[in-house]
């Protein structure tokens, strides 16, 4: 694929050099043609020069000997490298990206990483421009990328491409176009421009294709399979498309044992676990570590690289013991090789203190991710995505503890990582103010929860369609407060904006449809539109029946809510099938001593009190009682809460020995929790309310 530069002229052979002699003296047939300079020898001895320095990690002198002999051959041929350059070039990245890996793992990326020495010994006095120039900038390029300066380093890989397809002689070139491509598209996918990287490294396809070059072709199709996995949505079908050709051409020229087999069973390992096929993503994992430990050791990076992805899809298992085995390992290499104030040294420390977090050991937890802020802040600085995730897993913690002071502090902490960091309309900045806000939902305020989902809503705006689904979740939390603050207009303006853009996302049978409409119904039955309650709560019925059938928890929950609106309009009948209906859907689908079914239990033992049918509530009553005892405590404070409904009935029906027993006992119990004698009720109904209907969200993870 050409590009279409100028490429200046050659100069007249006649014509003097800087210092005013003909170049190499003689006549222009023997010493000036274009395969025939034998000044060009002291450039290519100035780069091979280069070259070695470049290899000894001596960047300043490699760069001054490479300059020094792209200089040399300018002052040759009056030639102007600078004009090769396309005048938009621009290699700005979205400080949203991240670099992935930095180099330090092999993901067969880099395949062309060599500099090139030049072979004066077989080519003296053929030389030609183009290869010696062609090669010098390729160097230059090389340098570049080792020291991190990507946007020079495609400069001068994209000069070396121009003078290479200059070239008419390119089979004695040093470099190849394959080679030039490679590295620029590297470059591109370093800095997360991933289709300009594609179509680099499928022009270097191309050309391993036309000139059937086997491991060649198998290398950049395992490069296209990385950037397709890479991409914003990933592309993973492609990529395990491009992964198995490569494998195939691979284990038949390098046979099954070879390092760069390992890469593309480790990378398509990781597009098993990216589909949650976590076994089959395991089972590459082995074999690519098996050959890894062999070829490389058991103390290479590269087979930490893989240990790494070993322990996470454990943990994805569930397999915390295993996962931690494989973490600590890692930890202990990336150590040894990288130092301990690393990056990866960083994220693994907030792995395993996830490890602990999961088994609910906070202190441990704790102490990792500390220890991890720490070191990220070390490798990274204190503004990096990186630090912000850190900050992010601490607050989910100290959320879970209910320690709701210190995760705001971690939080906001990380807010303002984020907003340093990422761009302004990141989803991470969502997922962090909705955290926040969710906290200042649970402590009744609720204006400050309101400013930060609502700016949230505004972030989520700028990256997302007005009307995306990811919209809809939080426009939830923000009717939520509306209808807890008893705002109930605002409450149903909200909700109803959910419900259009669910039902344009999902259409009108789904699950979130069928949630929101439930939502509404809740509002309407406060509002006392009692007729279009009913109507939303039969057709979220319907839906739920159809997509999760009769015996889901779902489903009792909008049963539970039609018997309650059949109770507030004097339906007592209908309203005591329902809450039937209720409680055989909650014992099928939750079993038959789970919380919701005591609720149901109580609650018909009110209605049935309500009426006067006293027995019917008495045995209602005391089998919520019993179920109490075994699931909670016999000192539980629902215990004494229910027996005091029990003395209630007792007292209705005149059984004073009954009303005596039951709160005697009902007391006892208040005052082992410190209650207030006060607590006892005596008479009196207490329905319960449709708050658990509404159960409060967890953190954002």
């Amino acid at each position: 694929s050409s590009i279409g530069f100028a490429f200046p002229p050659m100069i007249n052979p006649a014509m003097p050099d800087n210092g005013g002699s003909v170049l190499g003296g003689g006549t222009a047939s023997q010493n000036n043609s274009r395969t025939g300079y034998p000044k060009l020898d002291v450039v290519a001895r100035m780069n091979n020069l280069g070259v070695a320095c470049l290899e000894s990690s001596e960047h300043a002198e490699a760069e001054q000997c490479f300059h020094r002999a792209l200089n040399k051959a300018k002052s040759l041929t009056f030639f102007d490298d600078d004009s090769l350059l396309p005048k938009s070039s621009c290699d700005e990245v979205s400080k949203t990206h991240y670099i992935y890996q930095q180099g330090e793992y092999d993901e067969g990326m880099h395949t062309f990483s060599t500099p090139l020495n030049i072979d004066t010994r077989t080519t003296s006095g053929n030389l030609d421009y183009y290869t010696v120039a062609a090669t010098v900038l390729y160097n230059l390029g090389q340098l570049h990328i080792r020291i991190d300066q990507d946007t020079k380093a495609s400069d001068f890989f994209t000069k070396a491409l121009a003078v290479f397809q200059w070239n008419v002689n390119k089979k004695s070139c040093s470099v190849s176009d394959i080679a030039i491509l490679h590295n620029l598209g590297h470059i591109r996918y370093r800095s997360s421009r991933y289709q300009e990287a594609i179509e680099s490294y499928s022009d270097a396809l191309d050309q391993c294709r036309i000139q059937d070059r086997g491991i060649d072709i198998a290398s950049t199709l395992n490069c296209l399979g990385v950037l397709q996995f890479h991409m914003p949505n990933g592309e993973t079908n492609k990529a395990m498309t491009y992964y198995l050709e490569s494998l195939k051409i691979r284990k038949s020229l390098l046979g099954n044992d070879h390092c760069d087999v390992a890469t593309t069973l480790n990378n398509i390992g990781r597009i098993h676990y990216m589909k949650g096929k976590y076994d089959e993503a395991l089972s590459l994992y082995r074999e690519a570590l098996r050959i890894r430990r062999h070829a490389l050791g058991d103390d290479h990076l590269d087979v930490a690289a893989t240990i790494y992805n070993a322990g996470q899809t454990y943990h994805q298992l569930g397999s915390l013991e295993k996962a931690m085995t494989l973490y600590e390992e890692f930890l202990e290499i990336t150590k040894a090789k990288l130092g301990v104030k690393h990056r990866d040294v960083a994220i693994m420390l907030k792995c395993m203190a996830q490890v602990h977090h999961e088994r609910k050991e906070y202190s441990d937890a704790i102490r990792l991710y500390e220890e991890a802020l720490s070191v990220g802040r070390a490798a990274l600085g204190e503004l990096h995505p990186e630090v912000a995730c850190t900050l992010n897993k601490m607050g989910n913690l100290y959320y879970e503890k209910g320690d709701y002071d210190a995760a705001i502090r971690v939080y906001q902490e990380g807010l303002e990582v984020e907003r340093a960091v990422l761009d302004s309309c990141h989803p991470n900045i969502t997922v962090t103010l909705t955290n926040i806000g969710q906290i200042y939902k649970l402590r009744g305020q609720y204006h400050d929860a309101l400013v930060l989902y609502k700016e949230a809503v505004k972030v989520q705006k700028r990256y997302l369609s007005d009307s995306h689904p990811k919209i809809a979740v939080t426009l939830t939390s923000i009717a939520l407060i509306h209808y807890q603050n008893r705002n109930y207009k605002k409450a149903l303006k909200v909700y109803q904006d959910v419900l259009r853009i669910r039902r344009d996302a999902y259409g009108d049978v789904h699950v979130d449809v069928a949630s929101t409409l439930n939502s509404i119904g809740l509002v309407l039955f406060k509002m006392e539109l009692h007729s279009l309650a009913m109507q939303s709560f039969m057709e979220g019925l319907r839906i739920r029946k159809h997509l999760l059938g009769d015996c889901h928890r779902d489903v009792a929950i909008i049963l539970y809510n039609i018997a309650t609106i059949h109770l507030e309009t004097g339906a007592e009948d209908e309203a005591m099938s329902f809450y039937h209906q209720t409680l055989k859907v909650e014992r099928a689908a939750l079993g038959l001593d789970h919380s919701d079914v005591v609720l149901t239990l109580q609650h018909i033992a009110q209605v049935y009190q309500q009426r006067g049918e006293l027995t019917e509530a008495l045995m209602y009553f005391y089998e919520a009682l019993d179920i109490q005892r075994r699931t909670l405590s016999s000192t539980h404070i629902a215990v004494a809460e229910t027996l005091n409904n029990i003395g209630n009935v007792h007292m209705q029906s005149g059984d004073a020995q009954e009303v005596m027993k039951a709160f005697t006992e009902s007391l006892r119990i208040f005052r082992l929790h410190q209650k207030p004698d006060d607590e006892l009720h005596v008479s009196g109904f207490n329905f319960y309310s449709l708050a658990k209907l509404h159960p409060e969200c967890a953190a954002v993870a």
